[in-house]
């Protein structure tokens, strides 16, 4: 199964060009000051090395820039471009080349803070299995997925991907099917039982009857979600574009107004070059360098630094259920006993049986067992028929562990209302001897970190949006506070359902499955727990991973941290530069002593964004 084709985002220039562009820089302006001091050559032969940095340099820019202004698109970098274009005209070669090098400059530096991300499609594609086992008669061949017809029989051998959509028609096992439906549980799979592409096969080989083609199946329908996810992904707009949206015009209209009262190009020049937004173009980056560096200290892999100045703004916060409010692992919360037995009888002789068996709950039946401290007794003639449960002599009585759609309609008086969640019936020589009640239980943090959201973070929402069934779902949020609950959901329909929340106000979605991976895109932000899963780790904005909601909690101070610090270096060079350009319109300064003072400026606006990385207790507050 190949990928779906993939839209390149579209950036001014590429990450690597910038790198480029500021590597030249920094050597052609070096070779200049060492021709232009260290020699008694010609001036033609110093300034070659400037005018090369301003061609290799200057002009991709300036096109990428002119591209932008036709576009109406004034950001920071655009009063950069426009000193650029000023200082060649004027013979200002040097300030040109210093331009050139703190805008490209920026941009490099923040790219080097944060490894390019492989594409998601591409690691979608790399889970799937290349080749299927396919069943002609006695022999099996090695076929491509795209070969697999329907009805062909396809072999499922132990721990292999899924590669079609089917039904079982030979053998009994489990499958996990976590990471496409979001049930925390591994499913039981008999003749009959239907099948997903990409769920990942237990210890017993399955023979299955192929249903649709490769390309109709379930995990490939999430690949073109998830393609279709990244087309919509929304453009996070920066601090220093909204910023430079008004300081670009004000510092031009102070400039033009300059050369129209006094005539003097030089003024205009000056003006202009102490104009330059290098608190933007450097103070932001440094502070986002330092919030990726804190967060990395923390657990917390950054992917996309946009992200890390929209996450505090973020109004709506949308959690999937399973591993990430859940641990994804089920927990017996109740034992309702028979008349005649305790639930210490109960548990003992279930328990006892249960620990030979690979049924999702077994485990959690031993567990309990055990921290009961209760001594699991002798067991022997024990079957499991998949589909009926167990039944063995446990200590001399026959004991039976069922569902209840398998007990006889006379024994069904006896047992207590069906209640949410999963559950299993204990039998002692056909008596009935116990109801074990089980839930996926929340993380003990769940719950306090959902009650701080409003008042300390601004949140005015809180929705649960989960693929596991409603009963499940509506016992969680009940537990842990969350009034708004989207059950039972597709990777299709969170995506809808993270759009339309999108459309109203900034949104964070917190998942950890594939599953989730369309709508960690579709979101304002997406953070992901855990890195088990490429998918959505590649999907998301953030890792976390320590699957924690108090990291949760430190990436959204960390975010609030760096737009706080890097808005105080940004406006504070602003203003100190507004402060410059008066002076330069009045004559104070000629265009290199802006330069200069820009650059002081500048120092001060990095320094102080610089804080960022500095490490702080205060990443916590419930």
């Amino acid at each position: 199964m190949s990928p779906p084709a993939i839209i390149p985002a579209k950036t001014a220039i590429s990450p690597a060009r910038d790198t480029y562009i500021a590597a030249v820089t920094v050597i052609a302006i070096v070779a200049h000051l060492i021709l232009r001091y260290g020699t008694h050559l010609p001036a033609r032969i110093h300034l070659g090395p400037l005018f090369l940095a301003l061609i290799v340099g200057g002009i991709p820019i300036l096109l990428s820039l002119g591209k932008k202004l036709w576009q109406r698109e004034f950001g920071s970098d655009l009063l950069a471009g426009i000193s650029i274009v000023a200082s060649v005209a004027m013979g200002e070669y040097l300030v040109g080349s210093i331009i050139v090098l703190m805008l490209s400059g920026g941009t490099a530096l923040e790219q080097f803070a944060t490894r390019k991300a492989s594409s998601v499609l591409d690691a979608l594609a790399k889970r799937m299995p290349q080749i299927a086992h396919r069943q002609r008669g006695t022999s099996v061949e090695d076929i491509k997925l795209e070969q697999i017809q329907i009805a062909d029989y396809v072999i499922v051998l132990p721990h292999e991907i899924c590669p079609v959509d089917g039904v079982v028609v030979e053998g009994r096992g489990v499958m996990d099917e976590s990471y496409l439906t979001g049930e925390p549980f591994e499913i039981s799979k008999t003749p009959g039982s239907k099948v997903l592409s990409g769920a990942i096969n237990g210890d017993m080989a399955l023979t299955i009857e192929a249903e649709k083609l490769a390309v109709d199946s379930r995990y490939s329908k999430i690949m073109q979600v998830m393609e279709q996810s990244q087309d919509k992904r929304p453009q996070l707009r920066r601090i220093g574009d909204r910023i430079g949206a008004w300081y670009t015009p004000l510092a031009m209209g102070v400039a033009g107004l300059t050369w129209m009262l006094t005539g003097d190009s030089t003024r205009f020049l000056a003006v202009v070059v102490i104009a330059t937004p290098c608190p933007l173009i450097l103070a932001i980056p440094v502070a986002v360098i330092g919030a990726i560096s804190l967060s990395a200290r923390h657990s917390i892999i950054i992917k996309n630094p946009a992200a890390l100045e929209q996450i505090t703004t973020c109004r709506t916060l949308i959690f999937d259920k399973t591993g990430t409010l859940t641990y994804g692992q089920p927990q017996m919360t109740g034992v309702l006993c028979g008349l005649g037995f305790t639930k210490d009888q109960a548990l003992q002789a279930a328990a006892s049986l249960e620990q030979f068996s690979k049924h999702p709950l077994a485990g959690a039946v031993v567990r309990a067992a055990h921290d009961s401290k209760l001594a699991l007794l002798e067991v022997s003639q024990m079957q499991e028929k998949p589909g009926d449960g167990l039944l063995g002599t446990v200590a001399g009585r026959r004991v039976r562990i069922t569902g209840r759609g398998k007990v006889d309609a006379k024994l069904l008086y006896s047992l207590p209302p069906l209640a949410s969640g999963l559950e299993c019936i204990v039998f002692v020589d056909e008596q009935y001897a116990g109801a074990f009640r089980f839930h996926d239980a929340p993380r003990p943090d769940t719950k306090p970190f959902v009650h701080h959201l409003s008042p300390n973070h601004q949140v005015n929402r809180v929705l649960l949006v989960s693929g596991d069934r409603e009963s499940e779902v509506r016992y969680l949020a009940q537990e842990v506070g969350i009034s708004e609950v989207y059950a039972g959901q597709t990777p299709e329909q969170k995506v809808a359902i993270v759009e339309e929340e999108t459309r109203k106000a900034r949104t964070l979605f917190i998942g950890d499955g594939i599953n989730d991976a369309p709508a960690l895109m579709t979101a304002t932000v997406g953070v992901a727990f855990g890195a088990n899963s490429d998918i959505t780790s590649e999907a998301a904005d953030a890792v976390i991973l320590t699957a924690s909601l108090g990291k949760v909690d430190e990436l959204i101070h960390v975010s609030h941290r760096m737009r706080s610090i890097a808005l105080q270096s940004a406006v504070g060079g602003m203003a100190a530069s507004v402060v410059g350009m008066i002076a330069a319109a009045l004559g104070y300064l000629s265009p290199l002593e802006g330069a200069i003072l820009q650059e002081i400026i500048d120092l001060a606006a990095v320094a102080n964004a610089a804080r960022v990385a500095l490490p702080t207790r205060d990443l916590a507050d419930f």
